[in-house]
């Protein structure tokens, strides 16, 4: 049985905060401090560029890759730590593409991350091969899974509504039409129990800094199925990819495996702070964190629908249909969010008219989510986000 009293003392919280947004970017881990602290001062301030040796730096993308893998059902060896989402997504599309000569088609759903679908655009214009990107809505993904598709790729959480994907499902729809899958699992990877072994899926990407609360921008994961590990050709053949990097060679050799995946030089600041969040998960069960942040969200929707009529919840009702976030739209959405972040209730909002809230059992309870819908009944019900500071659009959302 998971114990959230212990987690929760493990997060450095704001007082006077109620935080609604983990979804986005995971809060700060107490322990991190100290360990980017104990990296910077004793690692690099006194082994110097030792360190790629002498501290492990070299190693961690595997390292921290098992990590990560334990919590998205990938066997050991499978995943690897680095660089950013997209390139990652760029990645795993590239190498599914290839494994796949003879087809032309990438479907998608209009629920995938933006970045997931510029990054194909650019790919596949690139290739210059009579590619086509597909995108249709998430309810008809299913029956437009056909012979013709070279790649099924997918968000499994829809990051605007919470939607959520039946992996497995659609991983066999797909296989049984020759098609390969790429899974986007930034709104998954330590929200929800994942099983990509399980699902057969062929790759997956994530990010770390929002569930899994590795600090902004920290570093993205790839997953290769153990059956392509030795076959998918990386497209960004960065020199850490190589096989012997440090032998210097002219020509590219792919590494063995998953290591074939890596590109750029391990960033091992952020990778430090990313271990120490990771700590976080010893003796978490996934299914507990499942349980438990259904009944948080279910909590948040049955009374925010009985005090709020103006809301319109956007998310599936049903908690085993979505991931770990609810939304509700509202014209004046993004007013609605600055006044309620201005009061201490932090979520996001998501264009056109969406407000977000993440469900993290490890550091939030009832207590915080009946606080919440009182500060929201407020600020919607006696329009206290009808104030020219709360429309005034920031850069990030």
């Amino acid at each position: 049985m998971t114990d959230f009293a212990r987690t929760r003392s493990l997060f450095h919280m704001p007082a006077g905060v109620i935080y609604l947004d983990g979804n986005s970017l995971g809060p700060l881990p107490v322990a991190a401090a100290d360990r980017v602290r104990h990296m910077m001062t004793e690692q690099w301030g006194q082994q110097l560029i030792r360190g790629w040796n002498s501290a492990g730096w070299m190693a961690q993308p595997r390292r921290i890759g098992d990590r990560v893998g334990r919590l998205i059902g990938a066997p050991e060896g499978t995943v690897v730590i680095g660089d950013t989402l997209s390139i990652k997504v760029y990645q795993a599309l590239a190498a599914a593409l290839e494994l796949n000569p003879t087809r032309r088609v990438v479907l998608s759903d209009n629920g995938n991350f933006p970045s997931d679908l510029y990054m194909a655009e650019g790919l596949l214009g690139s290739l210059d091969r009579g590619y086509t990107l597909k995108v249709v809505s998430p309810e008809e993904i299913e029956d437009a899974i056909d012979e013709t598709v070279a790649v099924l790729m997918l968000t499994e959480v829809d990051y605007r509504t919470g939607r959520l994907h039946d992996m497995k499902a659609l991983t066999q729809k797909a296989h049984s039409a020759g098609a390969l899958t790429v899974w986007d699992l930034a709104h998954s990877a330590g929200a929800i129990p994942v099983d990509v072994s399980g699902a057969k899926a062929d790759f997956a990407v994530g990010c770390t800094y929002k569930y899994l609360n590795g600090g902004p921008g920290a570093p993205a994961f790839i997953y290769v199925a153990p059956c392509h590990a030795e076959t998918a050709r990386p497209a960004l053949s960065g020199w850490l990819g190589h096989q012997a990097p440090f032998a210097f060679d002219l020509d590219y050799r792919a590494g063995a495996g998953i290591e074939r995946m890596r590109v750029g030089t391990p960033p091992a600041i952020a990778m430090a702070a990313l271990e120490a969040a990771l700590d976080a998960w010893e003796g978490v069960d996934m299914q507990d964190v499942r349980k438990a942040s259904i009944a948080l969200a279910d909590l948040f929707i049955r009374d925010v629908e009985a005090r709020c009529p103006e809301l319109t919840l956007a998310s599936p009702r049903d908690g085993n249909r979505r991931g770990s976030q609810v939304s509700f739209r509202h014209p004046n959405g993004y007013a609605i969010m600055q006044a309620l972040i201005a009061r201490g209730v932090i979520g996001d909002f998501r264009a056109p008219d969406a407000i977000r809230f993440g469900f993290t059992p490890l550091y939030i309870g009832e207590a915080e989510v009946r606080a919440a819908v009182d500060a929201i009944a407020d600020v919607v019900n006696n329009r206290r986000w009808d104030a020219a500071e709360y429309r005034k659009m920031a850069a990030v959302t």
